[in-house]
Parts: C-alpha cells; structure tokens; sequence
C-alpha cells in the first residue's frame, strides 16, 4: 500500500545580488559529465530554481510532485534524471537491464508539448548515447512501431497513442523504472486521466514516479496518493495566485471585435516586437485570424485541431527559424510550446479561466526572458475577465475601452505614430465583365419597330408597310396561308381585329360571333 505524499513545501528565496552568492551549475548538482557537456554546448550552464531544487532529490530515485510556474524549465528538472538513470547502449550491463526495452516513460497532454520535451532530451542526451522515439496520434503507426522493435529508451509521448501501442503489444512497459507525467492538470482538464491510470498499471512497482503540475487539484492529489510512494513536493512559489511570471508585462484592453486585427497590426510593428502567439477561442476564428493577418502584409500561420499534424509541424518549424512572426492559436494547440524569442502573447479573446490565462502568457517571459501580455476583451466578455482578474489578484478589474487609434495604445506599446495595422496595400477589388454577347444584346426600342397598322387598327401605307410584309409571311405557323395570300372576300373581313367570344355553353368561338344554339355551324 503506497503512503500519502508528504508535501514539504521547499519554497524559493529570490536571490538579492549575483555577488552574494555563488552561482550554482549542473556539475555541482552532480550531474552526469556527458549530459554537463551537452547542455553547455547548447549554452545551459545554470540550473533554474526548480532544477535546482528537484535535481537533489530526484538523482536519488525519490518520488516527487513538481510544482511551478510555466515556462520556468520543468522539462530538464525530471529530463535530466531519466536520462542519467538510464542505462545506454554503450555500457557493458545494458543487455542485462534494459534488453532493448523502454527504461523511461514520459507522459505529455498534447503532441506539441511532447516533441518539446523530445527535442530537449535529445540536445541533453547527445553524448550519453540515449535513443529517444516520441509517439503521438495522427500520424501512421509503421514508423513508431518499426522503432519500438528495434529498440529504444526513453518514450515521449501522448497518452491516447501510448495505450493504443500497449494494446497492440508493440509497447513493452515491464521494464520502466521511471515515469513522469508532465503538465498532469492539463491532462486532468483533457480527459486523460483515466488512460494516465491505464498506463501506471502497466509499469513496476519499483519504479520512480514523478508528477509535474502548475496547480494541484483534488483529482491530482488523489492520483499521487495512489501511485505514489511518500513523494517529496517541490514548489517553487509561494502561492498559485502569482503563478503569472513576474517578468511578463500584462496589458489588459476592451476593444471591439471587428477592430482587434487593426490592433494587433498595429502592435506588429511596434518597437519592441520580435515574434508573436496570438490565441483564439475556436479552430474557425484561428484560421480567420491568421488569413487577415496574412492579407495585411504580416508573416503569419494558424494552428488548431483541424490541420493535418504534418501541417502543424511544419508551421511550428517555421516559427522556431523565425521565418514566421506570427502563431495563431487554440488552446489546445498551443499548450507546451517553447519557442525561443516570443516576446508578446496576445489573448484575441478572453480565456474561460484563470488557468488558461496562465498557460496562454506562460508561452511568453519563459526562462527568464522579459516578454509582454496583451488581452483583448469584449464587452460581453467584462464579467468573465472580472472573475479571472479577482482569482489572480490583477490589478485590472476595469479595462481601459481601447480602439486601434487610441493614444494609449500608441504609447504603451512602442508603436510610432501614424503607423497603420497592415505593410501592403489592400489587393484591387476586380469588377467583373459581363461577356461580350451579354453586353451586345440590347432590346430593340418600341420607336425602331416597323408597323402595319396602327394602334386604332389602320393600315400603314408607304415603304414601312412593305417592308413589314415579309417577316409577317415568314413567321406565319405552318399549315396557314400568309397575310397577303388571303381570299379577297375576306380582305374587309381582315381589317378589323380578331376578337375571341365565350358562347352561351361555356365553349369559346373561333369567329365574329358565337353561332346560335342548335344550328348546324
């Protein structure tokens, strides 16, 4: 029976000088050399606060439940220990440990946010010599499954693919000494958690769990006081309501809907500008975001559930090589994403809870960066933002009613005056042409028309009765005798109108007039 955690709460202080203290490093944690020299050569020398104080405890195989802000790096706190426990090929007792099985499991709510953390242990890992498969949905199974074959060590990947891999008995988890479930609310939020408790069942006993969370529900605390075993928690900050990083400026706006992509093209050339996430409530007005922004002229791509995940790669690698400026996101999507250089996040609209406003700002200010929050509230959403802005005790109760031609806007973003939300001219609206036998048809006029009588039944004299002669005789039905061919005894009868009369019965008579009842006619 595993006991309850014992929530030792390790809370940092704020170093006051660099000069009075000693700076730490990897090497003094007692970090393995090989990984040392990876990380220094990726330029990471200094272990930040939840490094620090997670990797005392974690080299030594304890249970732990992480707790800390976003964007602080979480992901080398428990990546470092997976991979200094792991056995690499190169040593003479892997075909006794590990025979070609996963040594680690490492359990992510999204597939951005596992190949994150992927790519992170493979830059830690260069010289240990560690194989690394992340497995995630929406992708075909040959090539995980062709890898799981032929032998890995550490699995990243999404809880859904996982058991679908467990069930086809290509994942083996007998072996797994280690386990971490990384932004473990996140999966609470997305449903995962019963496929989470799947798969701790299919791991030992003996292995070393350890839990990373920005905030700590009931489900959770429940979770770790099944699986757990008297797990150390770590919490790099003192309260969950200053869980918004101290080095994000936060802006808060009401701005009307149809002038936010004015606003936000404007914000685009600021002075301060570098690249941008801009997250979205719904897939649809991700994709009509990103197309505005585009047709202004801005380096733009979305990214929501509806695109391919080959299409979502793509569009993050482009924004990792800054050869896009803009991400425009749903939450979903965008959960876990760790892109050097974002140094503003905007909240197109305003986030359903406080949680989501801190996983959205997080993407910004990460790993000690400076960055800016910008918000963008509807009057519909006032009462929304209110409760957010009491749960994390902002300072933003009231939202200044902001247009894209506000000064203050101008002001507090750095933006030069006179500058306009687009880079490009609008494209020409092209008028269509109607073709060329729509524009030459044209109605004859009433005047042009040539007559044979009058409108008081009269014969035309002179040419234009003549002329009207031929096409009457060419238009006549077949089977009747054209107008001039008529009988002479009935040219008088010709001249006047020929009129239609009902008979007596209800029948209608061809000639003059009805014929009476009962005659042979």
């Amino acid at each position: 029976m595993r006991g309850r955690p014992q929530f030792e709460s390790a809370a940092c202080a704020r170093r006051t000088s660099e000069s009075d203290i000693r700076v730490t490093t990897f090497r003094d944690l007692g970090v393995h050399p090989e990984i040392c020299d990876s990380l220094e050569r990726a330029g990471i020398t200094t272990p930040f606060a939840i490094q620090e104080m997670t990797l005392s405890v974690a080299l030594g195989g304890t249970d732990l439940i992480g707790q800390a802000r976003t964007g602080t790096g979480k992901t080398l706190a428990f990546g470092i220990p997976v991979l200094q426990r792991s056995t690499p090929t190169k040593d003479a007792a892997y075909a006794d440990v590990a025979q070609g099985k996963p040594q680690a499991l490492i359990v992510a709510p999204t597939r951005e946010l596992a190949i994150q953390v992927s790519s992170d242990l493979q830059v830690a890992s260069k010289d240990r010599g560690l194989r690394i498969l992340t497995v995630y949905g929406g992708v075909g199974y040959d090539t995980q499954v062709d890898a799981l074959e032929s032998g890995v060590d550490v699995v990243v990947g999404t809880p859904g693919r996982l058991i679908d891999l467990a069930n086809r008995k290509v994942l083996d988890l007998g072996h797994v000494h280690a386990l971490v479930l990384d932004e473990a609310d996140e999966m609470l939020d997305l449903g995962f958690l019963p496929d989470v408790e799947r798969l701790l069942s299919l791991t030992p006993d003996t292995r070393q769990t350890m839990l990373f969370s920005a905030t700590m529900p009931s489900a959770i605390v429940a979770l770790a006081r099944t699986h757990m075993r008297q797990p150390m928690n770590i919490r790099a900050e003192s309260s969950y309501e200053n869980a918004t990083v101290p080095a994000t400026a936060q802006f808060v706006y009401q701005a009307h809907d149809l002038d936010k992509p004015e606003i936000i093209g404007r914000i685009l050339q600021s002075e301060t500008i570098e690249k941008m996430v801009v997250f979205t409530r719904t897939k649809r007005q991700a994709q009509r975001v990103a197309d505005d922004l585009v047709e202004r002229g801005f380096k733009a791509a979305p990214l929501h559930g509806d695109m391919a995940q080959i299409a979502r790669e793509k569009a993050l690698t482009k924004f990792r090589e800054d050869k896009l400026q803009v991400l425009v996101a749903t939450d979903v999507a965008a959960r876990g994403i760790d892109v050097r250089g974002v140094s503003h996040v905007v909240n197109y609209t305003c986030p359903e809870d406080d949680k989501t406003y801190v996983h959205r700002i997080g993407r910004t200010g990460r790993a000690g960066a400076s960055g800016i929050a910008i918000t963008l509230v509807d009057w519909a959403d006032v009462t929304r933002w209110k409760v957010i802005n009491k749960t994390l005790d902002l300072p933003f109760d009231e939202p200044v009613e902001t247009y894209s031609s506000s000064e203050h806007l101008f002001t507090e973003q750095g933006i030069a005056p006179g500058t306009k939300g687009r880079i490009v001219p609008p494209a020409p609206v092209e008028k269509k042409e109607r073709p060329e036998r729509e524009r030459d048809r044209t109605r004859t006029r009433s005047t042009d028309r040539q007559r044979t009588r009058t409108r008081n039944g009269q014969k035309v004299e002179g040419d234009a009765a003549a002329v009207a002669e031929k096409p009457a005789a060419a238009e006549a039905p077949t089977g009747e005798a054209p107008a001039g061919d008529a009988p002479a005894g009935d040219a008088e009868k010709s001249d006047r109108p020929r009129r239609r009369r009902r008979r007596r019965s209800g029948g209608q008579g061809g000639g003059d007039s009805a014929a009476p009842a009962g005659s042979d006619a």
